[in-house]
């Protein structure tokens, strides 16, 4: 029983590890007997381990040398076979952490971190979506899941990959799903239309089966999905085609004369949208006297939401009630 558990537990020991724990027995045995062997020489056993160490690596610093014919047969042995004991240690250890780089770029390793993003299929929008937490948020830890990239290296992008289909428990719980702070399934663009949401929505419930209580930010492509997107356990979906169709419908337009494009863009880069309850102080006052109140705090408000109905640059007379939500816009800071 117990020659099974110890053969059991050597075995499950990584091989770098079990070089190591040779190197530490074989060091303090070869100084021990050198010790022994040798002990107006080496006045310790201390010293006979130091011998034996940079001996073993072939260093021979020379401050200690034995001075018999069997301490120097002892040496030639130690050199032999400790030299290349260490030697092939070394070079484990470096095999090792090559292998160990290659799988982080393969995605086949997983990740231990807590209280991180995860980012569900990889495409520009991700990548631009990375740089931008990275420029504001640097100190946040991203995990990127997609089943169609060979490999993505660090040094090109730093965050942590994981190669798989997000909808099987197994991937979710390499990206350590459960102590993630935040999910954004981002919708396939080689797909049919019908085809992304459907993926989608499969993977939402996944992410929401794993994690009742994380945010799910889910883009859906089209209007006959969302609802479905909702049941799924999505908290919050981005329609981005009827975004990017209102967007192109305001370029169009003969009497505008802006750049829609560019404002919506540095808007969205240098601000952030904050929703904030109607302070009891403002309950009763005007729309005016909000931004006033507002302004003096840095923060700008665009218009209010009363009972799911969004009413933006409402008139300056607009009296505020009690459960209004104001739309605010705040400052990033980096």
């Amino acid at each position: 029983m117990n020659v099974r558990f110890f053969r059991l537990l050597y075995y499950r020991i990584p091989n770098i590890l079990k070089l190591l724990l040779l190197v530490l027995i074989a060091m303090p045995f070869f100084g021990y007997l050198i010790y022994l062997i040798e002990p107006e020489t080496f006045p310790s056993l201390t010293d006979g381990i130091w011998w034996a160490l940079v001996t073993g690596a072939t260093v021979g610093y020379g401050d200690y040398v034995p001075a018999t014919l069997i301490g120097r047969l002892l040496a030639a042995f130690l050199i032999l076979s400790g030299g290349g004991l260490i030697a092939f240690y070394i070079a484990s250890l470096s095999t090792t952490v090559i292998k160990r780089e290659k799988k982080s770029q393969e995605g086949k390793l997983a990740f231990h971190g807590t209280d991180h993003y995860v980012f569900i299929g990889f495409n520009e929008r991700t990548r631009q979506l990375v740089h931008l937490i990275i420029e504001y948020y640097y100190n946040k830890k991203i995990v990127i899941i997609d089943r169609t990239l060979n490999n993505l290296s660090y040094t090109k992008l730093p965050v942590h990959y994981i190669k798989g289909n997000a909808t099987e428990d197994a991937i979710l719980h390499m990206a350590n799903i459960k102590a993630a702070s935040c999910v954004f399934i981002a919708a396939d663009n080689q797909k049919s239309d019908y085809e992304s949401d459907t993926h989608t929505i499969l993977t939402t419930i996944a992410v929401r089966g794993n994690n009742p209580d994380i945010p799910i930010v889910s883009e859906i492509l089209s209007k006959k999905q969302i609802d479905n997107a909702a049941r799924a356990g999505a908290t919050t979906i981005i329609r981005s085609n009827d975004f990017m169709s209102s967007l192109f419908f305001h370029e169009l337009d003969p009497e505008v004369q802006s750049t829609p494009f560019e404002d919506i863009y540095h808007l969205l880069t240098q601000q952030k949208f904050v929703h904030r309850a109607v302070p009891s102080s403002l309950t009763g006052r005007t729309y005016t006297e909000a931004v006033t109140s507002f302004l003096e705090k840095e923060i700008l408000v665009i218009g209010i939401i009363r009972e799911k109905d969004y009413i933006l640059h409402p008139e300056t007379t607009y009296i505020l009630e009690e459960k209004d939500t104001l739309i605010c816009l705040s400052k990033r800071q980096h």
